[in-house]
């Protein structure tokens, strides 16, 4: 099969606007969590998410009537594949070798909340004539593919928290059929509106540290009570090694393992089992190399943590490598977890530093590996490895490796 390698990255979460802010800052341990500002939660059981600040869509879309006709999901995805693309430093590409494989995990919330509301309230002829486009998953691959004129397949992958995980899959199977040559990957999701945060909230899902923001989401933490929601957006360029190669490009890591499960046992709790067996497929297809850096869905509650842990412990015996959820800094970002957490890898990779799992205070005897505690640290780190379950009962892992 044909090598699949990532030469473009794009983000946008919580702690900046850009891949590189991203990134320092998380490697710094800030955090974006703090008081939710996009509606009034001040009635809410949980009032505090990671919420992207400071974000002009007309960054990257100048007509105001365009931006009307897309929900936030699709703005944020649009700015992270805008800087990929750039990143990627394309002086042409042929655009029917070249299609996209886009995430979401719950797509347009928001205006799905708006537009229901305006329909009891205000009659059915009241609704936006925008609402359905701007609220349908696929349709964040479908105005990105415009925008970059991306004429290869189209995809979209909806499989909750997992969902950009199997983008990234989709993609690299593309290319390797021959299906395509080059593949851009984007994860987007915002969905910290009222129905959102209070849906959540009614699972017991979320953390209620609404006192207390900043150490809300501490993953494999002993005091961990629930997960933050997060927002944000982040896009890879994938395409032939060949390629690459050949036009001189920049090239973050080589994807040589994925592999997906499913648990076939509850819609929200999750097992050891399922994640266990995407992390086996992934690793045997890689050729069992010797990981450096994981980074793990570790959303902060307590059956993933626990059960994600012993899923490695079985998988690496005692040799589990450096460990690190974001999700302290970030939130959970649901959808698009996948595709930012597996950029964090690739730049991780890049940089020499692995990020720290932050708000590490309590221990769990459960939760015992080095999970690279409140402080970044620096490596040699040549192989990298992201994970991420989702609702349902779905997961999927995937392991990047530097190409010297």
């Amino acid at each position: 099969m044909k090598r699949v390698v990532v030469t473009g990255i794009g983000m946008i979460t919580a702690l900046g606007l850009d891949k590189k802010s991203s990134f320092e800052n998380i490697c710094s341990g800030k955090t974006g969590v703090g008081k939710i500002t996009l509606f009034d939660a001040s009635e809410f059981p949980v009032s505090i998410a990671a919420e992207v600040k400071d974000f002009d869509p007309s960054v990257v879309v100048e007509d105001g009537k365009e931006i009307k006709k897309m929900d936030r999901f699709i703005q944020l995805g649009l700015k992270a594949a805008t800087e990929a693309m750039s990143d990627a430093k394309f002086s042409e590409f042929d655009a029917d070798e070249f299609g996209i494989s886009s995430a979401a995990g719950i797509g347009g919330l928001p205006n799905i909340e708006i537009n229901s509301n305006v329909c009891l309230q205000r009659g059915p002829r009241r609704i936006s004539p925008f609402f359905i486009p701007s609220a349908l998953v696929n349709m964040l691959g479908g105005f990105i593919s415009i925008y970059h004129n991306l004429k290869g397949p189209n995809l979209a992958s909806v499989t909750a928290c997992a969902a950009s995980t199997h983008a990234i899959i989709e993609a690299a199977k593309t290319i390797q059929v021959g299906e395509a040559k080059k593949m851009l990957v984007v994860g987007a999701e915002a969905a910290i509106c009222p129905v959102g945060i209070g849906g959540f909230a009614a699972m017991k899902a979320l953390s209620t540290r609404n006192d207390d923001p900043e150490h809300a989401s501490r993953p494999f933490d002993g005091e961990r009570n629930g997960f933050v929601m997060g927002e944000g957006a982040a896009a890879l360029v994938l395409e032939t090694y060949e390629d690459a190669v050949a036009r001189g490009a920049k090239i973050y890591g080589e994807l040589i393992g994925y592999g997906s499960s499913g648990d076939a046992y509850h819609i929200t709790s999750p097992t050891l089992d399922g994640p266990l067996r995407a992390m086996k497929k992934a690793y045997k297809m890689a050729g069992e190399p010797k990981v450096d850096y994981i980074n793990a869905h570790g959303t902060s509650t307590a059956v993933n943590d626990r059960n994600e842990t012993a899923a490695l412990k079985e998988l690496f015996g005692a040799n589990v490598p450096a460990v690190s959820s974001t999700k302290g800094q970030i939130g959970h970002c649901l959808g698009a977890a996948g595709a930012i957490e597996a950029a964090v890898a690739l730049l991780a990779m890049e940089s020499g530093i692995i990020p720290p799992t932050i708000n590490q205070i309590s221990k769990d005897p459960e939760c015992d590996l080095d999970y690279v505690p409140n402080t970044a640290r620096k490596a040699q780190i040549d192989c990298v490895m992201s994970n991420n379950f989702g609702f349902g009962g779905t997961n999927g892992s995937v392991i990047f490796k530097r190409v010297k």
